[in-house]
């Protein structure tokens, strides 16, 4: 599965699509297949504040649970009530239908500590053959 060039990435592999100056947030395919089949998604609070670095929300699968870590600082709102029902939707489309939370980025300076499609594969590349989770 491709990583779409237009997201910006984490090194936990969560990826944030920029609309204006909000931003959707999900885990990347790499990180879904690390975790396998996902039963169970902990959702943020609409209105909540997340900042960049600090988990989120919480994703749970067959083989472990993983907090999910913000890519900006900002205000949640708006949350993906659909992966209460069907979490799975992570594992089907991790960048589209399985997004997880959107967010009104506070500081798009945040952007800086964020990679690029080119950086990111690498970094799933290099962790993937390290043996890494």
């Amino acid at each position: 599965m491709a990583y779409p060039a237009d997201y910006k990435y984490t090194k936990s592999h969560e990826y944030i699509k920029v609309e204006g100056n909000m931003g959707i947030v999900g885990l990347t395919n790499y990180a879904q297949d690390q975790l396998g089949d996902i039963v169970f998604v902990e959702l943020p609070e609409v209105g909540g504040e997340v900042k960049q670095g600090e988990p989120f929300g919480v994703v749970e699968s067959v083989k472990a649970v993983s907090d999910c870590y913000s890519p900006v600082g900002g205000k949640v709102v708006a949350v993906n009530d659909k992966l209460n029902d069907e979490p799975g939707t992570i594992n089907a489309d991790p960048h589209g239908a399985g997004w997880i939370m959107k967010v009104e980025i506070a500081d798009k300076g945040e952007f800086a500590n964020l990679m690029d499609v080119a950086a990111y594969q690498k970094h799933a590349e290099e962790e993937a053959k390290a043996g890494h989770h």
